[in-house]
């Protein structure tokens, strides 16, 4: 049962923008979602009934999974100053 992971540009380019270490290991974080959405160490945010975070590092992936049409939808790659502000 593997889901489909869906990248807009908006998040391609935060991953682009990463420094080159952390975007290997962010690019494997993702991959993996495709096979576990809900990994240990995976974080429900509160406010939503299907949001969730990895850490990779310093920095964060914010995504949304829809279980019915097995989709993982990112939302965020950012540095955790940054990925929870509106």
């Amino acid at each position: 049962m593997s889901y489909t992971i869906v990248i807009s540009k908006s998040v391609q380019k935060q991953i682009d923008d990463l420094p080159n270490d952390v975007i290997e290991r962010v690019v494997e974080k993702i991959q993996n979602l495709a096979n576990e959405p809900r990994p240990d160490g995976v974080i429900k945010l509160k406010g939503s009934d299907n949001e969730y975070r990895i850490r990779v590092g310093d920095y964060r992936v914010r995504y949304e999974i829809d279980d019915e049409s097995q989709l993982v939808q990112l939302l965020q790659c950012k540095h955790r100053k940054d990925v929870y502000r509106k």
